[in-house]
């Protein structure tokens, strides 16, 4: 008897979902609706309530801010405890014999999920460490450019201006519309900053402060026409909505699996197609002789190898939920709050209104109030929880809610944007 058919044998004889695992108890909910399209499944309450009853949720506050970190479900922290204290009882004999082999079975998997060669994947601490292990990586000389847009993550264009600062690197920065009219339109303006000397393009796979998904391939497929690499920000999309890395045909590619994955923090991990690992030099020295190993840029020194572990049981509730059920949640409870306020008076919302150009992610701001100010009535007149953005053609509240957010959540936040934008 598999373990399906066992739990729906108990769930036959009576005996309370009490007994089960969260995983299980999401397990047998899925089974149970397995039938059903993921875009009506996304609209049924009962069945992410089901899911939301996995998680403890502080009851201070509607937490729409889990963009910075998407905290675990329940099933997931208590798997992550063990781990620190399998590790911690093991203590050097661990770290001294399996640590490496059990990070690279966990770094194949993500790899598989990914859909890119396990040889072309290393796990990393966060979508800042990717990213900057690259932009500090290349071999730069003065002269060279480097494109990026100024609604690019801060880390980053930081970096960006070091290597100016070391190298000589001419920093060429662009600003993405809110509201583009087409995928050539991005395309365009990241065509337009390129010149003979450009050596790196990065761009966001989504932008962290919209929620705007940008037409990664296309921008690839023109800055390969001119020969230049690019570097793609996926700190927001991994886990988030569906997509493979080699089909994007990017060089690098970074992110965060604290966020979308529900990764306990300290995980990332850092794509680099297998042609370009030979010529990008570590964030710390490494004696691996062999140029073209991307375990090469690996070494990091000692470090929390439990949550390396933790991926394993992040990846198994993301698979057990499902990559399009979980897909077809985040962008209907976006569309379900942001649909209510587009025009409303003296409402902006800073995303794209096409399904397509966004997902669970999305920005609003109330006009002549500012994003800080907004956040704090939030907060403390409505018990919303968010982040201001005030920068970079974008003023307002990023919202981010998760799989366990409610309809009912987001239409006390919907009231609150009608009484904060009539006033």
């Amino acid at each position: 008897m598999d373990k399906r058919t066992f739990i729906k044998h108990l769930t036959a004889m009576g005996i309370g979902a009490g007994i089960l695992s969260s995983l299980d108890a999401l397990a047998l909910n899925i089974d149970n609706n397995s039938h059903r399209d993921p875009d009506d499944l996304a609209k049924d309450e009962d069945f992410w309530a089901a899911v939301r009853a996995g998680y403890k949720l502080k009851p201070d506050y509607i937490n729409l801010e889990n963009g910075y970190y998407c905290f675990q479900p329940q099933e997931v922290l208590e798997q992550f405890i063990s781990h620190v204290r399998e590790v911690n009882y093991q203590g050097s004999y661990y770290m001294r014999t399996v640590q490496w082999e059990n990070k690279k079975k966990v770094a194949a998997r993500l790899a598989q999920l990914a859909g890119c060669s396990s040889e072309e994947l290393i796990i990393t601490r966060n979508t800042t460490e990717s990213l900057d292990m690259i932009i500090g990586g290349l071999s730069w000389k003065a002269g060279d450019e480097a494109v990026m847009a100024e609604q690019d993550y801060g880390a980053m264009l930081d970096h960006f201006k070091m290597i100016a600062k070391r190298f000589g690197v001419v920093n060429k920065m662009v600003s993405v519309p809110n509201h583009p009219q087409s995928d050539e339109e991005i395309v365009n303006l990241y065509a337009s900053a390129i010149t003979s000397k450009t050596k790196l393009l990065m761009v966001c796979h989504m932008v962290n402060i919209t929620g705007q998904i940008l037409p990664v391939r296309k921008i690839c497929d023109m800055a390969h026409s001119k020969g230049v690499l690019v570097l793609v920000d996926g700190a927001h999309a991994f886990a988030h909505f569906r997509y493979n890395i080699p089909d994007l045909g990017c060089d690098f590619y970074g992110t965060s699996l604290h966020k979308w994955l529900s990764v306990p923090l300290g995980a990332g991990f850092l794509y680099v197609k297998k042609e370009h690992v030979a010529n990008v030099w570590p964030l710390i020295g490494d004696g691996n002789p062999k140029q073209d190993d991307i375990y090469r840029l690996n070494h990091i020194g000692t470090h929390p190898v439990h949550t390396d572990l933790a991926i394993n049981n992040a990846i198994d509730y993301y698979m057990t939920l499902g990559a399009e059920r979980k897909e077809a949640r985040l962008r209907y409870l976006q569309t379900y709050w942001s649909g209510k306020v587009r025009n409303l008076p003296n409402i902006v919302v800073n995303t794209p209104v096409d399904p397509a150009r966004s997902c669970g992610i999305a920005n609003v701001g109330i006009r002549n109030m500012k994003p800080s100010d907004l956040a704090d009535t939030l907060m403390k007149k409505y018990n919303i929880y968010t982040v201001a953005i005030d920068g970079a053609n974008v003023h307002g509240c990023r919202i981010t809610p998760n799989i366990y957010t409610t309809t009912q959540d987001l239409d006390t936040f919907v009231k609150a944007l009608q009484e904060l934008g009539s006033a």
